[in-house]
């Protein structure tokens, strides 16, 4: 596997950058239809925590849904992510594959499915997730109990419905080893569980969502051209 890391300055100052950046107004996207904004970071990776405080900050706009995944390919500098998963590596490299990038890197932000920010730059973010809006193509989601309904649209291809479950609280990791050796790094957003709940094909369809046990954590689905590819459509539930 090749990865990459890059150098950035200190975390105050690209915390003071995004939030000049990335609280400005709304985009066109609604809360019942946000844009997907998915960073990919590591505990143990000294260049991720500003883009952890980048997606910290965003966390509060009902028009975007950030989620934040920890990838586990870092653990080997001495510090084990506690909430990396090796799914949310494969869920990377999928994006590399379909944008046919030949590696992968810390800390990678994938806005929508399909635009890129690799490094901790709020203002390219800032601009990339201006720029989107869930396309008007896209199906429409609702919940009925524990079912998920899809209503029909046009699908150019299969399209993977997925359950995302995240924890929207902050939770504060005290990192004991390893390049972040003695932060307390907030965490908001953090991504619990990812599961495939099938296939969107273009005709209204039903898809049976499973029971969760923990109440503080919520859920979300994403309807995502094959499993690496843009997202059509997505809402909160």
């Amino acid at each position: 596997m090749t990865i990459g890391r890059t150098t950035y300055p200190r975390i105050a100052i690209m915390a003071a950058l995004a939030t000049t950046a990335l609280s400005g107004p709304a985009t066109p996207a609604s809360a019942d239809n946000p844009i997907v904004v998915e960073l990919f970071q590591s505990q143990g990776c000294s260049s991720c925590p500003p883009a952890n405080a980048m997606l910290n900050r965003l966390a509060d706009r009902p028009d975007l849904l950030p989620l934040n995944f920890g990838v586990t390919y870092w653990d080997r500098l001495g510090w084990k992510d506690k909430f990396a998963h090796p799914a949310y590596i494969e869920r990377q490299w999928e994006y590399a594959r379909s944008g046919k990038r030949g590696n992968v890197a810390t800390p990678q932000f994938i806005i929508n499915g399909k635009g890129v920010v690799t490094g901790s730059n709020a203002r390219q973010l800032a601009q990339l997730i201006h720029g989107e809006d869930r396309p008007k193509s896209g199906p429409v989601i609702t919940v009925d109990g524990k079912r998920v309904r899809v209503a029909a649209g046009r699908a150019a291809a299969p399209a993977t419905v997925w359950l995302v479950r995240y924890d929207p609280r902050t939770r504060n990791v005290d990192i004991g080893r390893g390049e972040n050796s003695g932060r307390v790094l907030p965490h908001r957003n953090v991504v619990t569980g990812l599961r495939a709940l099938g296939t969107w094909k273009g005709d209204a369809a039903v898809f049976d969502q499973p029971a969760f046990r923990d109440a503080n954590e919520r859920s979300a689905i994403l309807i995502q051209q094959g499993t690496g590819g843009r997202i059509i459509a997505a809402k909160k539930l």
